[in-house]
């Protein structure tokens, strides 16, 4: 089995955004609780977890919108804790997408540069190339409102985008989006990444949505980080059972662990092997991902057990069982339906099966 250990913190002065001990409190409530980040330049990154975790407020604090309580906030290696956002070399695109419903399309994306005095022919330039980028050459001189939720999208981007801004910060800008129109976006908005090059920070509480997306993910909990990696880092290596049971499904049994047996309630044993780091007569938690668990063909190197089928879900390209193992534990298992197009050759509620998993798809958490 494995022994997942917290990740180091890493600090770096040439990152593209770096916290340092920032934290967050409002009226003596601690929001966002002295977090050490480093984004590296050119990824997208993703500040992902459940309502209320202060991702949204960590964010706000990289563009400038909220002040921190303590600690630093660093773009590119210089301090700019004290400086507004207009002097921060960052856009924001927010959720509401905030568009002048008043103005075309192309004085949306257009606002920004005059603002600044840009000269008229590279705002034509400029407004042009990001109109193209995002797929709304043509719609121009349209009016917000005679657009769907995914093009409002693009407008709000292009519309950061045009400012040419070093890190673009993404304040959950899909969850407004139906959910088939989300994952087109999402692929969309990955490639726009892409080839702009620019970094981008994303809020989301959309576990599938930072998979896909991220070249990097911090996971946050009551303001904290729990682990930041890549997204298969963070699915395949949780540092924290937190972790585990947020990204995607994981099933977890906790038990006494003695001369390489798992002891959970009932006196159901499991024959895990040693356990690198576990002493003897420890409690201890392990979790393995549905989809790591056999129904058929087991080897005797697996860690096996019986189970009583409870629930079955049909799923299209997929079924879900799940298996009670022990008193108060059950385990759900994800089996692709390639090898099983008759219903008939699924098992059904109240069946006995034998289950297995391969060792090292066990997780030990701290």
């Amino acid at each position: 089995m494995t022994v997942v250990s917290d990740p180091p913190v890493a600090t770096r002065t040439d990152a593209a955004v770096e916290l340092r001990g920032v934290a967050k409190s409002y009226g003596g409530a601690n929001v966002v609780h002295d977090l050490d980040l480093a984004v590296e330049p050119g990824a997208f990154f993703s500040l992902l977890g459940p309502s209320g975790c202060g991702k949204t407020t960590t964010l706000r604090m990289v563009g400038g919108f909220v002040d921190p309580t303590r600690g630093a906030v660093l773009l590119h290696g210089q301090d700019v804790t004290e400086q507004p956002p207009h002097r921060r070399d960052v856009n924001t695109v927010f959720q509401s997408y905030a568009l002048f419903d008043h103005l075309s399309i192309w004085d949306n994306v257009a606002f920004g540069l005059r603002r600044r005095r840009v000269p008229r022919a590279e705002v034509r330039r400029r407004v042009g190339e990001v109109l193209e980028l995002v797929q709304l050459t043509g719609r121009d001189k349209d009016k917000p409102r005679s657009l769907s939720g995914g093009q409002r999208q693009r407008v709000a981007l292009a519309r950061a985008l045009v400012n040419r801004p070093s890190v673009l910060l993404l304040d959950e800008p899909l969850a407004a989006l139906d959910l088939k129109l989300r994952r087109t976006m999402q692929v969309e908005l990955k490639k726009i990444q892409r080839e702009v090059g620019i970094t981008f920070v994303f809020v989301t509480h959309d576990q599938d949505e930072a998979l896909t997306m991220s070249d990097a993910v911090a996971v946050m909990c009551e303001g904290q980080v729990h682990q930041v990696g890549t997204p298969e880092d963070v699915y395949e290596r949780p540092a924290t059972a937190f972790v585990a049971g947020f990204i995607g499904t994981a099933n977890q049994m906790t038990g006494a662990y003695r001369d390489g047996v798992l002891m959970l309630p009932g006196a159901v044993a499991l024959r895990t092997g040693p356990l690198a780091g576990v002493a003897d007569g420890s409690q201890v938690t392990v979790a393995v991902r549905p989809e790591k668990i056999w129904l058929s063909e087991l080897t005797p190197d697996m860690v096996q057990t019986d189970g009583l089928v409870k629930a079955t879900v049909y799923g299209g390209a997929t079924t879900t069982y799940l298996l009670e193992v022990a008193d108060g534990v059950e385990l759900a298992v994800l089996e692709q339906n390639t090898d099983r197009s008759r219903t008939e050759e699924r098992w059904h509620d109240g069946e006995r099966v034998r289950l297995g998993w391969r060792p090292e798809h066990c997780l030990v958490l701290p």
